[in-house]
């Protein structure tokens, strides 16, 4: 597996921390990395609430690059709680593409660590609504 795809991984489970945060909102059990087109790497976790107002991890990565003024996304993993390698949600390939849709395809996607899967999000989500 290419160096970045490790360091992704291994930035994702360093903030990978299942916790509550009250009685009714949990956070941590899923977290991502994103690299951004400058090479930096950002992290986030997911947020659940019982209102249904939380974030996935991927978004909360993607809403903190943007927050430090990047806005390419270049390659996207997501870890559970046992380790494995999850693909991101709908909501999250449509913030994706809404971020950058002349080259949303382009994003890469870690879907299997063990067996080295990558995937584009143009694989993923090939026919855009817009």
């Amino acid at each position: 597996m290419e160096g970045i795809w490790e360091k992704l991984y291994n930035a994702a489970k360093q903030v990978l921390n299942p916790h509550k945060v009250s009685e009714i909102v949990d956070a941590g059990g899923v977290a991502a990395a994103i690299e951004s087109g400058s090479g930096k790497i950002y992290v986030g976790v997911c947020i659940d609430c019982a209102c249904t107002l939380g974030i996935c991890a991927e978004r909360n990565a993607i809403f903190n690059m943007i927050t430090n003024g990047e806005s390419i996304i270049k390659r996207v993993v997501a870890v559970g709680t046992d380790g494995q390698v999850m693909p991101p949600c709908g909501a999250c390939r449509e913030l994706m593409t809404q971020i950058m849709p002349e080259n949303y395809k382009n994003i890469q996607i870690m879907l299997d660590r063990e067996k080295e899967t990558i995937a584009s999000l143009g694989e993923l989500t090939p026919n855009w609504w817009i």
